[in-house]
C-alpha cells in the first residue's frame, strides 16, 4: 500500500481525497495541506484526515504525493517531492511553464521517480472505447467549451481547457508539430478566454481546436477523420459514433439511411482509473499513462500557441503580457 500526501483540498482536492479513499487498497492517506481553515475542516469532519502545516513533514511521510493546487505552486511542491526521491501525481497544467516543466522533468529523470499528470480526458471511457479505431488521422476538429467560472482564470484557457485537446491530439499523431497559428481574445479575465488553434503536423495531418470558457453551454466533442473512417468522440456524454467508408457507399449506392457505428462504453470513473493508474506505475515500474514527457510536450505546443496569440493584433490588444 502506498503511503499518499495529498496538497490542495478545494472542490478537485476533495474528490480526490474521496477517490483515493476508495482505493483503500492501494493507497492510505497520511495527511493533506491546505491553507484554507475552512476547506480544512471540512476534510477532517468528513474525512477524519489529519492535516499538516509543513510541506516538507507531509512529503517526507509520504511515498507519493498528490498535488490538486492552483497551477502557480505546481512546480515548487513537486520539486521539493521529486529531490525527495517521492512520486508525484500533478493535476493539468502541469506547471505554469514550459521551461518549468522542462526543469522537473529533469529532476525527475534524475531522482528516477513516477511522475503522472491529470489529464483526465485520456481516461474518459469515450476516448478509451474509439482508441483502438483511430489509425494515423490526417484531420482533427476538437471543441471544449464552457461557461464561465472564475476556477482557473489564474491561467489562459490554453493551460487550463484546451491543454486536455494537446495532449489527446499529441497522443494520437504520432509526427512533430511544423507550424501553429492561433487566435484569441480576452474577454471575461485578463488572459484569453476564447482560443482558436490550428496546428499542422510533418506528416500532413491538421488539427484544429476550439476552447471557449465563456460559452452558454458545455461542449466537449472531437472528430478524428482517417482513410476510410471518421469517428466523433463525445467525452462530455461519453458516446462514439463511426462512419465506415464503405459503409457510407453502400448507403449512397442504395440509397438506404446511412449505418453509423456506435461501439458499446464500458462505463468508469475517469479520475479514479487514473489514480489507479498512478499507483500501478509505481508498483510495477512502469511508464504512466500520461507521462511527464506527454505533460512536456503538451506544456510546449501550449507555450507556441500562446507565443502566437502574443503575435497577432489581437493578441498585443487583449492579451497580458
Amino acid at each position: 500500500m502506498l503511503k499518499i500526501g495529498i496538497f490542495g483540498v478545494g472542490h478537485l482536492g476533495t474528490v480526490h481525497v474521496q477517490l483515493l479513499q476508495e482505493l483503500s487498497s492501494d493507497y492510505e492517506i497520511i495527511g493533506f495541506v491546505d491553507p484554507s481553515d475552512a476547506a480544512a475542516n471540512r476534510i477532517q469532519q468528513q474525512f477524519g484526515i489529519r492535516r499538516f502545516s509543513d510541506v516538507t513533514e507531509l512529503i517526507e511521510l509520504c511515498d507519493c504525493i498528490d498535488i490538486v493546487t492552483p497551477t502557480s505552486q505546481h512546480f515548487e511542491l513537486a520539486s521539493i517531492a521529486i529531490k525527495r526521491s517521492k512520486h508525484v501525481f500533478i493535476e493539468k497544467p502541469i506547471t505554469q511553464t514550459v521551461e518549468q516543466a522542462k526543469k522537473l522533468l529533469q529532476l525527475a529523470s534524475e531522482a528516477s521517480v513516477q511522475v503522472q499528470v491529470g489529464h483526465v480526458e485520456r481516461f474518459n471511457p469515450a476516448f478509451r472505447g474509439a482508441l483502438p479505431h483511430i489509425n494515423r488521422p490526417m484531420l482533427i476538429e476538437i471543441h471544449r467549451l464552457a461557461p464561465f467560472s472564475a476556477r482557473g482564470t489564474d491561467v489562459s484557457v490554453v493551460l487550463d481547457l484546451m491543454i486536455h485537446d494537446l495532449d489527446i491530439v499529441l497522443s494520437v499523431v504520432k509526427s512533430t508539430v511544423k507550424r501553429v497559428v492561433a487566435t484569441g481574445v480576452a474577454v471575461m479575465s485578463s488572459t484569453p478566454d476564447i482560443v482558436n488553434a490550428r496546428i499542422e503536423f510533418d506528416n500532413g495531418c491538421v488539427a484544429t481546436i476550439t476552447a471557449s470558457r465563456i460559452s452558454k453551454t458545455n461542449v466537449r466533442k472531437a472528430q478524428f477523420f482517417q482513410r476510410n473512417a471518421s469517428i466523433t468522440v463525445d467525452f462530455l456524454d461519453k458516446e462514439v459514433e463511426i462512419i465506415h467508408q464503405t459503409t457510407a457507399l453502400q448507403a449512397l449506392e442504395k440509397n438506404t439511411p446511412l449505418s453509423i457505428e456506435k461501439p458499446v462504453i464500458v462505463s468508469s470513473n475517469a479520475m479514479r482509473e487514473e489514480l489507479l493508474s498512478f499507483a500501478n506505475a509505481i508498483r510495477y515500474n512502469s511508464t504512466p499513462v500520461v507521462s511527464i514527457e506527454d505533460a512536456y510536450r503538451s506544456m510546449e505546443l501550449a507555450g507556441l500557441i500562446t507565443e502566437r496569440l502574443k503575435a497577432t493584433s489581437l493578441g498585443r490588444t487583449h492579451f497580458a503580457v
